[in-house]
Order: C-alpha cells, then structure tokens, then sequence
C-alpha cells in the first residue's frame, strides 16, 4: 500500500483540491489551507482508511508550540521533541524548529510517518 497515495487522495476529497498540488512536503495549512473542521474530518477519515488509532493532538502537533515553550533550553528542544512526536525523525523536527516562525508546520510527510509508526505499533501488539 502507498500511503502516501491514499493521503493524497483522501486530501483532494476533503479539501477539494488538484492532487497535482499535493507533494510530501506540503504544508496542510499554509498550502493547502486546511481548517480545523478539515482535520477533524481528515483524521476520521485516516483512522477508517488504515484502520489505526489516531491521537489528534500528536497527528496534527497541536501542542508543538506549548511543549517547545515548556524546553527552555534550545539545546534540549531537539530531545524533548523526538519524546513527544516519537514518529518524527530527529531530522524532520530540526525543520519543524527552524521554520516556526513561517506559521503552521504540519507537512503531508508527517501524517505519513504518523501512519506508518502506528502501523508498526499495532502489528507490534
């Protein structure tokens, strides 16, 4: 299975958008303007179509933000992050920080490293 296949389609049916528009590294929000309804609906979605548990707060990083400011140290933030979002790499999470300030940071290539680590967890179990 290609998840990222699937990702993409499922986005250009709820975001009514060209799937042409759709690489791993676009940013949900920013490019493909994506509400809170959207993931509300994309997360329902995800958890019918892999059949995995989805934990909204860890698959969109809503609490990114909070949990950086909670790590005053930057050299720690690194750390501290790849504890909090296990399925990201330690690579990924340095281009989370480094763009912060551009707005929000969610990319197509993270829900597929969320899919595939819970994938893994549940045939793990």
């Amino acid at each position: 299975m290609d998840i990222f296949k699937e990702i993409r389609q499922i986005l250009v049916e709820l975001l009514d958008v060209d799937e042409k528009e759709i690489t791993t590294d676009t940013y949900l929000v920013r490019d493909l303007c994506a509400e809170s309804i959207d993931f509300l609906e994309l997360a329902v979605s995800l958890n019918n179509r892999f059949a995995i548990e989805i934990n909204d707060d860890d698959l969109f990083l809503r609490n990114l933000r909070l949990y950086i400011q909670n790590i005053p140290d930057s050299q720690d933030r690194l750390a501290g992050l790849t504890g909090r979002f296990p399925f990201l790499s330690t690579k990924r999470i340095a281009e989370i920080l480094a763009d912060l300030d551009q707005g929000p940071v969610l990319k197509v290539k993270d829900l597929i490293a969320y899919i595939e680590w819970q994938t893994k967890s549940k045939k793990a179990a």
